[in-house]
């Protein structure tokens, strides 16, 4: 691609939007802004560069985590200060969704100078479109905690969300995962598992979180890839005012935690004194 005087202007930061999947998803906007900017911040230069070459792009490209964010964020702001305008690029998708950069953003809004999107492919967005559930009302909760305890701690906690979830979740972690959800959930919740969105073996999978599991479970194939989690949200006509049962976070939580951690953790997440779950806990643990 030859040079274009884009009406790039100075001192700017531009966040953009690279493919998630499929290459011919970038947008010729996209690319004549990385190309014209005086620096392109990546969250990983050998993935952007391998994106630019394919393109045929040149770019001066930086990493924001050299040394650490914060000390490459100062370094950046100075060269907008000095009139340079920038590129912010993450290694797929719209940057800052679960990635790098609103260090960056916040220090260059901070001082006094502008931030510009240049829009394209996001992972949520494109779940959301093809996963099947309602979406008019949603919420992202990122990728959750990777060890159990803490995954279903976070799970308890959104159990009577009544919007749409939609959460990131690695392969190697989706049977525990899905498992927890199940526990937590229900296995009647409804759910999609989108993986491998705009790439040649994507597929969605939907169902309740029991039938879900099931079909991921004799298919390995299906345990591979970026995979988006889709959750539906809480009826609530059923929920109402229903509370967290206090005796199923106890025994939920005793399985992977000591009775006295169990505890502290129960009382964050329902309420009440910490010693009067220890005691219930107890007394589940002694229950056949």
């Amino acid at each position: 691609m030859g040079k274009s005087q884009l009406d790039v202007d100075p001192s700017t930061l531009y966040v953009v939007a690279t493919p998630i999947g499929n290459l011919g998803d970038i947008s010729s906007r996209a690319l004549q802004i990385i190309e014209n900017v005086s620096l392109v911040a990546a969250e990983d230069t050998r993935h952007t560069r391998r994106l630019l070459s394919h393109f045929g792009v040149k770019a001066s490209l930086v990493s924001l985590h050299d040394q650490n964010e914060i000390r490459q964020c100062k370094f950046l702001v100075n060269k907008i200060q000095q009139g340079a305008s920038i590129a912010l690029v993450s290694d797929a998708g719209t940057p800052l969704i679960s990635d790098p950069g609103y260090r960056l953003v916040r220090a260059v809004r901070a001082s006094g100078f502008e931030v510009r999107a240049v829009p394209g492919a996001s992972a949520i967005t494109a779940a959301l479109s093809i996963c099947g559930l309602p979406i008019n009302r949603f919420v992202f909760e990122g990728f959750l905690p990777t060890r159990s305890p803490s995954r279903r701690s976070r799970l308890l906690k959104l159990v009577d969300e009544e919007r749409t979830m939609v959460l990131f979740e690695s392969p190697r972690r989706l049977i525990s995962s899905l498992g927890d959800i199940q526990d937590i959930f229900g296995p009647c919740r409804q759910l999609s598992v989108v993986r491998e969105i705009t790439k040649k073996f994507e597929s969605v999978i939907i169902g309740t979180v029991h039938s879900v599991i099931e079909a991921i479970s004799v298919d390995q194939r299906l345990q591979q890839g970026e995979v988006v989690l889709v959750i539906d949200g809480a009826d609530k006509t059923s929920h109402g005012s229903q509370k967290i049962d206090p005796a199923t976070v106890g025994r939920i939580l005793v399985e992977h935690l000591p009775p006295r951690v169990a505890s502290e953790v129960a009382a964050k997440i329902v309420g009440g004194r910490k010693n009067d779950l220890y005691r219930l806990i107890l007394e589940l643990a002694e229950k056949p």
